[in-house]
Formats: C-alpha cells, structure tokens, sequence
C-alpha cells in the first residue's frame, strides 16, 4: 500500500469552470474559513459540497485499482466500479442538479455553491477524474495484466492470424444482429437507449438507392458481449481479449457494401434515472412506476461520452440531438463502455490475482437450524457480516416456515436480488396458511422493476404485500416471526442495517440483531401497523424511528454529550455511516467539539462536515476505509457519562433518512454484545493505517503513513483473521 494524499472535492479550491464566468470569478465569489466568525455555525465555508464529495469517493475506489497490494484482477474490479459509480452520479445526482437549474432554483446550498456552480464543479472534478481512470487503465493495469499473461488487445496490435479468426467472428457472430441506419429525412435520428453502445460513421459514396448522405449509426445490441476471448491457438499469451468495440471498428465497412467508412466514433449517452411518480395522485403505485420504467431509458440526457478521436462536429451533432451542449461532453482515451471490463475477472480462473475466498463463520449457539427459537430466547445475538454469514437468518426462516406453532411472519424487502431463498421461504410460509406480511418498497432505485415483479410473485402465493407510505420509502431492515408458545404469543425478531440481500451480505458490511425481548416485538410490531394500516404514530419503548424520532434523539443524544463537556466531564461521540450531511447534525457536532467533545467519525461516502477546523471542528476526526468490503453499517456510540449507549441503525445522517423515510434505530442491550459492535465498529477502524482515508481540514482526503517499525493493520483483514480463528 503507497501512501497517498488525495485532494478532496472542496468549492474553496476545487478548479471551478463554467461557460458564463470564468474560473477567477467563481473562486472570488467562493467562501473562505477567513471569513468566518465564530459564531457563525451557517457559514459556508464550513461546509463541504455534497456532489464533489461522492466524487471524492468514486475518486477513493479508483485508487484501489491503483493499490498494488490489492490482487490484479480485484484492482480490475475496481476501476470498473468507479466507472459505474461515476454512470450512477450523472443517473441521479447530476440530473439533480440540472433539474434545480432548470426549475430556475439559484438557491446555494450549506457550502455557498448556487446548482450551477456546483455543476461546472463537478466538470472540472470529473474530467479530472475520467482522465485518470484512462491513465490507469493504459500505465498500470494492462502493462500489469500484459505481466501476467492477460492481454487487452486493440486494434493495432492485431496479428495476422488474430485478424482472420475476428474478421470471421464478426461475419458469423455480430454481423447478423447489426441493424445500421442511415440518417436521412426517412430515417430521422432514432431514440438512443441509456448506457447503450452506439457508433457514428462516416461514410463515402452512394448507396444502392442513390442516397449519399454521408452519415449513419449502428447500435450494438445489448445481447452481444462487450469483451471477446480470443482462443488460446490464436493468442500470444495465456489469456487474449478484445473489445467488442474494437471489432465493430475493424470491420464496420462491412455494414455497407460499395461505400467506404472514412471515420467510425463509439458513443454512450446517460440519461436521468429517476422516476417521477405523484404518489398523492395517482391509484396503483406499481402500476404508475410500470408505465414510468418503460421510458426511464429514454429520459433526459445529462452527459455524452464519445471516443478521444471523434472530432468536434461529430460530437457537436450528436450532442445536439440529445439536446446538451459541449459541457456535456466527455471524451474518452479508450472504450466508453470501460466498466465492461469486469468481464474478464469472471472469465479468468486465477485464484491468485484475487482474493482469496472467505467462508462467512456461523456462531456456534447458532448453527443448529433446528432450536433457533430456543436458542433466541435464551439471549440476543449479534451477526457482523460478511465475518457472520447470513445463514442464521434464512435459517430462522426456515425454521418458522416449517414451525406450526408460528402463525405469522412480517418482514421488509428493499433489495433482495434474484431467486432469493428469503423469498422462496415467505412463499413457501403462505401456501402452508401462515399469515405474512411483506413491505416491499417499490422505489428502491434501480430495483423498482424487480421489485415489481418480486411484488407480484408474492401476491399471487397469498402474501399480503403493502408498498409502505405514501411520499416515505419504507427503508426499514425488520423481520417479525410471531409463535404460539403454550398458550402464548411471543415475538422473535431480527433487525439490521443492510438489505436482505444473500448476495451483498457477502460483500458488505452490516450488523443484524437477533432477538426475543418482548419490548422490541411490541415496537416492531407498531412500525409494521403504521407501515401497513392507518393510525396514529404510536410510542416505541426502545426503538427509534424516522421520520418521526430519530432527528430529534441524535440532536438530544449529541447535546448531552455537549453539557457533560462542558461540566468538565468525560464526552465521546463515534458514529459510523455511508453518508453525512445533515446541517443541524453538522452544527450539533461543531458545537459538541467546541466544547471538548471527541467526535471519531467513520464515514465511508458524502460528508459535507469539515473536521480539523482551529476553534471549531479540531476535537472531530474523519475516516473513510475503503478495502474489500464495502463499509455499509450505521452505528451510533455516546459515551452518557460512563454509561454507554450503542445503536445500530438503517438510516444515515442525511435530509432524505431522517425526514423521508422509514428508518429504524435500534439500541444493543447485551454489554458484551455492545462491547463487540463498539470494538469492531470503531475501535478496529481507528487503528488501521492501512485503508482508512482521513478527510483534512482542507477537504483533501489523505492515507496514513506507518512508520517503519509500526505494525501495518488493516480493519477488514484483522476481523477476517478473527472469523477465520472463529
């Protein structure tokens, strides 16, 4: 691991552009910590942009694709996830942005940028970025690949041999799905799908009609792999690949017979991937958001990549047809499909270029699928996944389903992934007459379809599916399993930060909770009746929930906190989370640490909070660990005076989780159960010297630099050496 420091996405120095101001103008209009008095919690300058600092992040995860002592085909992964990171960004944030723009909304947010500021920032952050993803590529993955027997290769670099076998691969595998069209005023510019792979060409000659008109487009299908396997007799090495993009250049004369294609330019165009349903107006939900997912692919165009070698009248046309200006191209030095290339880990078999496969532990007093509900009852437990696997939760499943003293089961459902055996299980638990209950929330991006027809499978098994509240995503992890026992209803529940997800909980981060105690059954059971019926907010004994709690408690929990400080005690503040960005949060927090508080802060994405701060923010640290895992638990720790409290939660410190959504926040009673969510939340991240990014005064992000004699500790390694000694 290099150490590295990283400029993080600040509007005080970030390199701001835009086609009505110049970049003087926009830094001298730019809020600087000069300005700011003390008193002044709103100043903002004191704040970080939100969209530079996702950027931050995206910038963060390429980097692991720089680290060389990440395995070489994991570091493949990651740049291709920064890619798809970045396609997400314009998806939905830059979309935002523009749409504030065009609803005429000038109003700065925290930081001081206005939405168009904040756009021509994210300009200038994302060429930067994309340009660096390409180097990347070029200088240190395929010189690394090449090394290892792995070869990229373009066109150029075609052997004779290599050359006949993909002229005839293209003739009798590509050219049969190709459909070229030429623009004329018969053939108008066609409607171009989000993400798709698309050519421009340039052509010369008349066609068999006598038309000329010199332009035409060819779609690359969505069936056609993006990455080709060269076989091993016409390769020079173990293992030779080719883009599909890198074909369709090399034969796209082919596509149109007596003429000759002077130019052929790769193109992609994103488009907004937001859904605009008006819950307050409209009959069936599911329905609205079917009608809406079938134009999503067709939505507004918010950015335009196109080959580097595409020239400037080409790219002005086709910019122009998706009605964006030339600040909204992006020029590529490669292929602008290059998250594609994740296709060649999974086509790979080579044990030692990835990391090496981890066995999730089960706890003993768990593994006996057949005396779960003994087991719960006789004391909580606690699962850290991925180090915990997510098999006692299927198997709790399991054993209700198939259980004929259970007589209901509720549970929640945001991201599940396909043929899930939660699901399987919930079917299974309905045809056998128990009584089951799932919210679905319909509106988890990018999984409204699945989770559409996830809706309707359930239904037609007898499940009683809810889709929550109307304007609120029901963002809740909660399963509730009620049993007879001798007379007596118990409830046996589980609660979690992350998705029912078999799939993610192998890749990220998130505590579950398993227990029996009568109080959280009775809160749980509340949450579901207001996510299901109509009523009143009803009290909770030991849950909190948003949006109508949780808000209020972490200010309240914060400001006590504040008063200990100030009354000469001892006062500590650890949260760990996706996203910060709350600005009441961020000023109770500057408040906190002004008055002595220890703020530790383990935010893996969006934090506009500025720590380091002389007079304000300098008793608060920032880290963000990135690695193998994606960090995607949330958990809150206040000392309370040498009583401390720990909270596991669904929810972030931001405007949407806290006011927008169904959100719970659960407490971990058992002392040793805390004691181990504490420890390896918390006191694990803030020793290693690995991984942890820390977020500067200044807004740049920076990696620790171990001494020589300092031991090197990673957070993720040290806690699967622990699963593995389990």
């Amino acid at each position: 691991m290099r150490a590295r420091s990283l400029a993080g996405p600040d509007p005080l120095i970030s390199p701001i552009f835009a086609s009505d101001m110049s970049r003087r103008e926009v830094l001298q209009q730019a809020p600087t910590l000069e300005s700011w008095h003390e008193e002044d919690l709103d100043h903002p300058a004191l704040y970080l942009n939100r969209e530079l600092s996702l950027l931050a992040f995206t910038r963060r995860v390429l980097e692991l694709a720089r680290d060389d002592s990440v395995p070489l085909l994991e570091r493949v992964r990651f740049l291709c996830i920064s890619c798809t990171n970045l396609d997400e960004f314009f998806e939905v944030r830059v979309a935002s942005v523009r749409q504030r723009i065009q609803h005429g909304a000038n109003q700065p947010g925290p930081d001081g940028l206005t939405p168009r500021e904040t756009l021509t920032a994210i300009r200038a952050a994302v060429d930067e970025l994309v340009g660096e993803q390409y180097r990347v590529l070029h200088e240190e993955l395929a010189p690394a690949l090449k090394a290892e027997g792995i070869h990229i290769v373009r066109r150029s670099e075609f052997t004779k041999r290599q050359r006949r076998w993909l002229h005839q691969h293209f003739r009798d595998k590509i050219l049969p799905v190709l459909s070229p069209l030429g623009l004329d005023p018969v053939h108008p510019f066609p409607r171009i799908l989000n993400k798709s792979l698309n050519f421009a060409v340039s052509l010369q000659g008349q066609d068999a009609f006598g038309r000329d008109s010199g332009f035409a487009l060819v779609r690359a299908p969505r069936s056609l792999p993006r990455i080709v396997r060269i076989p091993k007799s016409y390769s020079r090495g173990s293992h030779d690949f080719v883009f599909l993009s890198s074909i369709m250049h090399a034969f796209i004369d082919e596509l149109f017979p007596g003429m000759k294609a002077t130019g052929c330019y790769q193109f992609r165009v994103t488009r907004n991937s937001e859904l605009f349903v008006d819950e307050e107006e409209i009959e069936d939900l599911a329905r609205a958001l079917e009608g809406e997912l079938l134009e999503r692919g067709f939505a507004e165009a918010v950015r335009l990549e196109v080959a580097d070698n595409c020239p400037d009248r080409v790219a002005s046309f086709l910019a122009s047809k998706f009605g964006l200006d030339d600040d909204n191209v992006y020029r590529c030095d490669g292929p602008v499909n290059l998250n594609r290339m994740s296709a060649i880990c999974d086509l790979i078999d080579r044990p030692d270029l990835k990391y090496p496969l981890h066995q999730p532990r089960i706890p003993r007093s768990l593994a006996n699928p057949r005396n779960l509900f003994a087991e719960i009852r006789r004391h909580d437990h606690i699962l850290h996944h991925p180090y915990d696997s997510f098999q006692p939760i299927v198997d709790l499943l399991r054993e209700a389903v198939h259980d004929p003293e259970v007589l209901a089961i509720k549970q929640t459902l945001y991201r599940t992934g396909v043929d899930s055996a939660l699901v399987n299980l919930l079917i299974e638990a309905a045809r056998k007459g128990k009584d089951v209950t799932v919210v679905v929330e319909l509106r988890a991006r990018f999984d409204e379809e699945a989770n559409i027809t996830l809706a309707t499978r359930l239904q037609e098994a007898g499940v009683q599916v809810v889709y929550g509240v109307v304007g609120h995503k029901a963002h809740a992890k909660m399963m509730l399993i009620v049993r007879n026992e001798n007379g007596r209803l118990r409830r046996y529940i589980h609660l979690g930060t992350g998705n029912y997800h078999q799939g993610t909980a192998k890749g990220y981060t998130d505590w579950g909770l398993l227990t029996a105690e009568p109080h959280f059954g009775r809160d749980v059971h509340r949450i579901f009746q207001q996510l299901s019926g109509l009523g009143k907010t009803q009290r909770l004994t030991h849950l909190i929930q948003s949006p109508f709690d949780l808000h209020d408690f972490l200010l309240q929990a914060i400001a006590r906190e504040t008063e200990i400080a100030e009354a000469g005690g001892k006062a500590c503040v650890c949260a760990k989370m996706n996203s910060l960005t709350e600005p009441e949060i961020i000023k109770a927090l500057y408040r906190a640490s002004r008055a002595g508080v220890r703020i530790r802060l383990i935010i893996r994405g969006i934090c506009c909070l500025r720590p380091g701060v002389p007079g304000l923010s300098e008793n608060i640290s920032v880290r963000s660990i990135l690695g193998r895992f994606l960090e995607h638990s949330r958990v809150f720790h206040f000392l309370n005076s040498g009583q401390p409290q720990t909270f596991c939660s669904s929810a972030d410190w931001m405007e949407r989780n806290l006011f927008q959504r169904v959100e719970t926040c659960f407490p971990v009673l058992e002392p040793a159960l805390a004691r181990r969510v504490y420890e390896e939340s918390f006191e694990v991240a803030f020793a290693d010297n690995v991984q942890a990014w820390q977020l500067q005064a200044s807004g740049a992000y920076r990696l620790p630099t171990p001494q020589s004699d300092e031991p090197l500790q990673s957070a993720q390694e040290l806690l699967l050496q622990r699963a593995g000694d389990a």
